[in-house]
């Protein structure tokens, strides 16, 4: 019966660690698939996106931020859009993913002119996904995965700041060495 007691603890420890360290994404994990709806400056379209789709044309972030028309998030997307010419050099497209919906995400893409999706996740399903869900603010963390053409995560920062452009330059570098 020791015996037994003993095992059955060591399943349940070992349990608890694989637990405990699926915290997050890591680089090399397949990206797990979504299909969203999503507006740009020019329209709401009916079609969601589906990242799987999408995988294999080119490299993609996936930049999930807190909410539309705050000062961080205005920061980190003006940023992109200011870039958007180097980013697409460097074959990214951008899908910027937060809770807000589609009507907000086409009013504010408007008004700051930017020129890539973003992407509705009202409910939040995707963010948990990637472990990019804030459960006590009840809104996206600010955090950058890449998605290269294989499907694979080959960036990932979960603390994505945009107070310097430092975190922007290591997501520009983590996409000039996949190409």
């Amino acid at each position: 019966m020791r015996s037994f007691i003993v095992f059955v603890t060591a399943i349940a420890f070992s349990c608890a660690l694989v637990a405990q360290s699926q915290d997050t994404l890591r680089v090399g994990q397949q990206a797990p698939d979504f299909t969203l709806p999503y507006a740009t400056k020019d329209s709401i379209y009916r079609q969601p996106i589906r990242l799987s789709d999408i995988v294999g044309k080119k490299n993609i972030i996936l930049a999930f931020y807190p909410a539309d028309w705050s000062g961080g998030c205005t920061k980190e997307v003006c940023t992109m859009r200011d870039d958007f010419g180097n980013l697409e050099k460097l074959d990214a497209e951008i899908l910027a993913i937060s809770g807000d919906y589609v009507y907000s995400h086409h009013e504010w893409a408007m008004h700051h002119n930017l020129p890539f999706k973003l992407v509705s996740d009202h409910l939040h399903v995707v963010a948990q996904k990637y472990f990019s869900y804030n459960e006590k603010a009840g809104m996206n963390r600010r955090t950058v995965f890449v998605v290269d053409r294989k499907g694979l995560i080959a960036f990932e920062n979960l603390h994505y700041s945009v107070a310097d452009n430092e975190d922007f330059n290591s997501l520009k570098e983590a996409l000039g060495k996949l190409r």
